[in-house]
C-alpha cells in the first residue's frame, strides 16, 4: 500500500500545491517581521525624501537601465567597506520606490557616490566615460544634456509619494515645477547622484 508520501510524490499536481503553501508559509515568517522592525521601516537620522530634481533624476535612473550594471548595496565586508565605504543600512532607503539593490557589479556600487566627485566631472563622465576613466567600457548618454525636464508630473509623483508615507511639505509640492525650471535631464542625474549615501558619510 503507498504511503502518504508516495502519494504526494507521484501526484503532481498535489505536489506543485504543497510546495507553493510551504513556501508561502516560509516566505512571510521571514518577511513579515520586517515590517516591524523600527530599523527597517524609519528613516537614518538626516535622511530626507528626495528634492524635485533628484526625483526626476532618480526616475531617469531607472528608465536608462543604470541599475542593470550599478548596484546600490555595501555589503558587511572589510572588501566592499574599504571600497566603498559605511555598509548600506535598510534605514538610506525608505523613500526609494522600488529599491536599487543588487548584487550585478559591471560597474562599481554607487551607495556612497554622493558627494564624491564634482558636478562637472559627472557632467563629463555621463557625456564620455572614457573621458575621466580611460579604461570605462560605461555607454555615454550625451541626450540627457538635451533633453528638457518635463515639469508636468512632479507635483502628481509628490502628492502620490506622501500617501505611501514621504514627508513631502505642501510648499516643497507647490515649487516642485519651479525648482525644475530651465533644468535638463542631466542636471536632474547628477543631482540624483550627489545625493546617494550622503546621511551617513562615507569613510575613505
Amino acid at each position: 500500500m503507498a504511503s502518504g508520501h508516495d502519494k504526494v510524490e507521484t501526484n503532481v499536481g498535489l505536489l506543485i500545491v504543497l510546495v507553493v503553501v510551504v513556501l508561502s508559509i516560509g516566505g512571510l515568517v521571514e518577511i513579515v517581521p520586517l515590517f516591524f522592525q523600527r530599523s527597517t521601516t524609519e528613516a537614518v537620522a538626516g535622511m530626507k525624501p528626495y528634492s524635485a530634481l533628484a526625483l526626476e533624476g532618480r526616475d531617469i535612473y531607472v528608465r536608462e537601465g543604470c541599475y542593470v550594471c550599478h548596484s546600490q548595496m555595501i555589503r558587511p565586508f572589510r572588501a566592499e567597506t574599504e571600497r566603498y565605504g559605511h555598509y548600506s543600512v535598510a534605514g538610506e532607503f525608505v523613500y526609494d520606490r522600488p529599491f536599487q539593490w543588487g548584487s550585478k557589479r559591471t560597474g562599481p556600487d554607487l551607495a556612497r557616490v554622493g558627494g564624491r566627485y564634482s558636478d562637472d566631472w559627472h557632467r563629463a563622465h555621463l557625456i564620455n566615460p572614457r573621458d575621466v576613466v580611460p579604461e570605462s567600457i560605461m555607454p555615454g548618454y550625451p541626450w540627457l544634456e538635451r533633453n528638457p525636464l518635463d515639469t508636468t508630473l512632479i507635483q502628481r509623483k509628490m502628492r502620490t509619494l506622501r500617501r505611501l508615507g514621504h514627508p513631502y511639505t505642501d510648499e516643497e509640492i507647490a515649487q516642485a515645477p519651479k525648482e525644475l525650471e530651465g533644468k535638463n535631464e542631466m542636471d536632474a542625474m547628477i543631482a540624483y547622484l550627489q545625493g546617494l549615501g550622503t546621511a551617513i558619510k562615507a569613510r575613505r
